[in-house]
């Protein structure tokens, strides 16, 4: 084979990887597709991979196959034990990681061209951008994975001139890095300061930030890392890696700016404007105690199995009880009792977008009775019973009636326009806004309480029995 033809092997082979990543991130788009788009981009890793491998000419392989053991026992043993519940954190990790790696090949390029000699200023200006952007997605990402877990405080931790200080921290990379740029030789200690700044600023951007704003941070770190594999993709002149990047970057881009306009915040506020502490205490307007009413599965039961029409809104509740197959049992049989069932869907609702659909898809919920925001608000008027499951915040009028309130302007379900209302929870614990909910004090509100698996089995057994 021609050197030529060797070339054109490599970059057709790099062609197909890309095509596929293409493909596989449109398959992303629907629960329905979402798996063969997961396979298809595997796919393509693979073969850039081992293509990378061979064009790269590497000798030494042991080490690269003891890690790919241990990665693949890794990788099958987290996706047959992490829960949906624990995605946004584990997406978290996958930026760390990724950040991470980005970083790491930007600096072994960086010293190998120290080292060598010679450093082009457009090689040394992408390997600071890679540098950079990992270091930084690497700590934010591990804080913010942290705050989701609870090893981290939930609450924004606040000290004075927090923004000033990460401004001027920033202000040194960027120095750094142009200094580093221009001359490169005999400077790595400054690099490596440069490396440990960035590692510091990742932290001190996420920690001022609150737990119910870290899905968009996670999100925001997510195409981070997407930029941190471009830029170092350019450093080492690597096509695929460029491509790759690109997309994740992109898509992440495109991700977080569906959460903050299902939040109506802008990127600018979610980054510095300390919402999101978590709290559990339960207060109303001005503290006082409000009254709210209950009820037991047999008459949340009557009131489901005799309605003509019923939506079902499931949250994050539903996630943590993996309610997700007794809820489907139940929609079974209101439809085998001529009830009309439909499921809203809040593009926030769980943790990120697409966390409900993909819970339900596990259950096989028809995909047709899945409607998102736009699609569903309409029907609550005519809607007999809403169901709530596990939902909070996505769900609270306070968005939309009360000027003032920190989720003020959020678009939410208008659960509270439904003849009646039954929301199961465990108690009367606010979301992860930290606020009270006006839907559980209405009228026509009834709580169910308890863990929602249980409860949800409940009303299978007493709609059976009617």
């Amino acid at each position: 084979m021609s050197d030529q033809d060797y070339i054109n092997l490599i970059n057709g082979s790099y062609l197909v990887a890309a095509v596929l990543f293409i493909v596989g991130l449109m398959l992303l788009r629907t629960p329905a597709t979402a798996r063969n788009g997961n396979r298809l981009s595997a796919l393509a890793m693979l073969i850039a991979a081992s293509v990378t491998l061979v064009d790269r000419n590497i000798v030494e392989y042991e080490f690269i196959i003891g890690g790919v053991v241990v990665g693949t026992v890794i990788g099958v043993l987290m996706a047959r034990t992490v829960q949906m519940t624990a995605m946004p954190q584990m997406v978290a990790l996958f930026n760390a990681f990724g950040g991470g790696a980005s970083a790491l090949l930007a600096g072994s390029e960086f010293i190998r061209l120290v080292d060598a000699g010679h450093v082009d200023e457009d090689v040394g200006a992408t390997v600071m951008l890679g540098t950079a952007i990992g270091a930084l997605t690497l700590t934010g990402s591990l804080v913010a994975g942290g705050k989701l877990v609870g090893w981290v405080s939930q609450n924004p931790i606040l000290f004075p001139g927090r923004n000033l200080v990460s401004g001027l921290i920033g202000v040194l990379i960027v120095a750094m890095g142009v200094f580093l740029v221009v001359d490169p030789i005999d400077n790595e200690l400054i690099f490596g300061v440069l490396v440990a700044l960035a590692l510091l600023l990742g932290i001190l951007l996420v920690t001022p930030i609150g737990g119910a704003d870290m899905p968009v941070v996670v999100a925001l770190f997510n195409s981070y890392s997407g930029l941190a594999a471009a830029a170092t993709g350019f450093a080492l002149d690597n096509n695929i890696l460029i491509i790759a990047g690109a997309l994740v970057g992109a898509s992440g881009l495109i991700l977080t700016r569906i959460m903050t306009r299902a939040m109506n915040r802008s990127l600018i506020n979610v980054m510095f404007g300390g919402f999101g502490a978590s709290g559990t205490e339960v207060v109303g307007v001005g503290g006082e105690v409000r009254p709210y009413r209950s009820v037991q599965p047999q008459d949340a039961a009557m009131m489901l199995a005799y309605a003509s029409s019923v939506i079902f809104v499931p949250g994050y509740g539903l996630a943590v009880a993996q309610a997700q197959h007794e809820l489907r049992s139940l929609a079974d049989l209101l439809q085998a009792r001529g009830v009309d069932v439909k499921y809203a869907i809040h593009p926030v609702a769980g943790r990120m977008p697409g966390h409900m659909n993909v819970l339900l898809a596990e259950a096989d919920v028809p995909y047709d009775q899945l409607y998102d925001l736009d699609q569903i608000n309409r029907d609550f008027d005519q809607t007999d019973v809403a169901v709530v499951v596990g939902a909070n915040d996505v769900v609270n009028p306070a968005a939309r009636d009360r000027e003032g309130s920190p989720i003020y302007g959020m678009p939410i379900l208008n659960v509270d326009h439904a003849q009646s209302v039954i929301v199961l929870k465990r108690s009367m614990a606010s979301g992860f806004a930290g606020i009270d909910n006006d839907l559980f004090y209405l009228d026509r509100t009834s709580m169910l309480f308890g863990d929602a698996k249980q409860s949800v089995s409940a009303l299978v057994s007493e709609v059976e029995d009617l």
